[in-house]
């Protein structure tokens, strides 16, 4: 594939607010008419379908021991540990209802655990929590697993990261953010190189298959220069995939994020020089952009499935199961069935009291119509591949592309003429300057959005 351009007129052009496309339609659409029986529903559905898919599970552990002022995830902060114990007590109990909806044949081949801060748990209570796994789900050879876990350097043990390995998971990714005192002061997260580095050797002793670093630029006290600095630690660790992600200022949104001063964040423009340096950077030190934040090694599979077209885009990232329903496991998790997204409860309370009740603590959910699924697989094809076959479309779902799509296509022309794609008679090819704004091309095709129909405030596209 090409090098990417770095065209900063194009890049302030097109820097707008949109979804990140994790799920087509996007979470806000979601809606308590989908319920327990809903999602019930759709997975005896799933079992019936003539070639079964696969099983991917994430389990969601909300907790942290502190506050990281930038973070907008869902958790909870709290020393006191013993609220882990009690969590993992109703995790099993959610495993052993989820798993019982899905035929024993359907192997579980895919597994995440993300937090919050899954290393809030102790290694026998990870212990725990994956026995429990393996009790109410079919666990596909080890060589087939993809079983992955987010890591907080600062809450490991000495033999955590080895014992996970004995757990069965093979992927690590380690939350950095970034190694500048002064930035991490600014963000309360203060993380030493000697601890991540640690983690780092300790995964590849373990011979785990991936390991990868969270950055996020455009925080508080950061410069390009300091950012520079933090690249130069990442080249030197040299990890499998990397994710460098724009920080969202959304105080109005995020509480935790009303601790930070808004003074001490970089400026647009010199976001944009952080973001040109980074693209540039890593791609000269070998890596390939992969889109949406991420870059990856040329032979880490992350990098084959984009060149494969096996690449695919879920609620955690970039992914190379295709195949999978998604299982969501623990407040406020998201999982994909079938048809359908479904979302868990977002407080320990009420999650505790489903469970409690004996229902499954599904919250809200949606289930698609031909329109979503087409513009669904549409957006999918945009964000990871570098075309779109019109005729692929055509015969899958029974359209004429062109017409099913006209204002859409007509809307792409000022992309197209910007250089970011070309129309050909056959498809849509995504060109190098576009492979930077896949979400602003995707976003043409949300029908949502033409419509209207979205007033949540999402992130800026660049």
């Amino acid at each position: 594939m090409s090098a990417i351009p770095f065209n900063r007129r194009l890049y302030k052009k097109y820097d707008v607010a949109g979804p990140r496309y994790t799920s087509y339609p996007t979470a806000p659409h979601f809606h308590t008419g989908f319920g327990e029986a809903a999602y019930h529903r759709v997975c005896a559905g799933s079992n019936e379908d003539p070639i079964p898919r696969p099983l991917s599970l994430y389990v969601h552990i909300p907790f942290c021991h502190s506050l990281c002022y930038y973070c907008a995830c869902s958790k909870i902060i709290t020393r006191h540990t013993a609220k882990a114990e009690i969590y993992l007590h109703y995790l099993e109990r959610e495993l052993a209802m989820q798993g019982a909806l899905f035929d024993r044949d359907r192997q579980l081949l895919q597994l995440h655990l993300g937090g919050g801060t899954p290393t809030y748990m102790d290694d026998r209570q990870l212990w725990r929590l994956m026995q429990t796994v393996a009790r109410n789900f079919s666990m596909a050879e080890p060589e087939q697993r993809e079983f992955s876990i987010e890591v907080d350097p600062r809450a490991v043990g000495d033999e955590t990261v080895a014992v996970l390995a004995e757990l069965g998971f093979n992927r690590i990714s380690v939350g950095v953010q970034d190694f500048d005192p002064e930035v991490q002061q600014a963000v309360n997260r203060l993380q030493s190189l000697e601890q991540t580095v640690k983690v780092i050797e300790d995964a590849r002793r373990s011979h785990y298959r991936s390991v990868s670093l969270d950055l996020i630029y455009g925080l508080p006290k950061q410069s390009l220069g300091r950012f520079a600095a933090t690249l130069d630690h990442v080249i030197q660790i040299r990890p499998d995939r990397l994710s460098v992600y724009n920080y969202a200022h959304l105080p109005e949104r995020v509480k935790a994020q009303r601790m930070i001063v808004t003074e001490d964040l970089p400026s647009p423009e010199e976001k944009l020089e952080i973001l040109a340096y980074t693209v540039d950077r890593l791609t000269r030190e070998g890596y390939r952009y992969i889109g949406m934040d991420h870059f990856a090694l040329p032979d880490s599979d992350l990098a084959q499935a984009l060149d494969n077209g096996t690449l695919q885009r879920n609620f955690q990232g970039y992914s190379t199961h295709a195949d999978c329903d998604l299982v969501g496991i623990g407040m406020t998790s998201i999982g994909k069935v079938g048809n359908s997204y479904s979302q868990n409860l977002r407080d320990l309370k009420t999650y505790y009291s489903a469970l409690d009740a004996g229902r499954l603590p599904v919250a809200r959910g949606y289930l698609l119509n031909e329109d979503d699924l087409l513009r669904r697989d549409v957006i999918s094809q945009i964000m990871c591949r570098a075309w779109l076959d019109f005729s692929a479309m055509e015969r899958a779902y029974g359209i004429d592309f062109k017409d099913y799509f006209a204002e859409e296509l007509s809307a792409l022309q000022d992309m197209e003429s910007d250089g970011l794609l070309r129309r050909h008679g056959a498809g849509l090819e995504i060109l190098p300057a576009g492979r930077l704004l896949l979400r602003n091309i995707a976003m043409v095709f949300d029908r949502y959005l033409w419509a209207g129909e979205q007033t949540v405030r999402y992130s800026r596209t660049v």
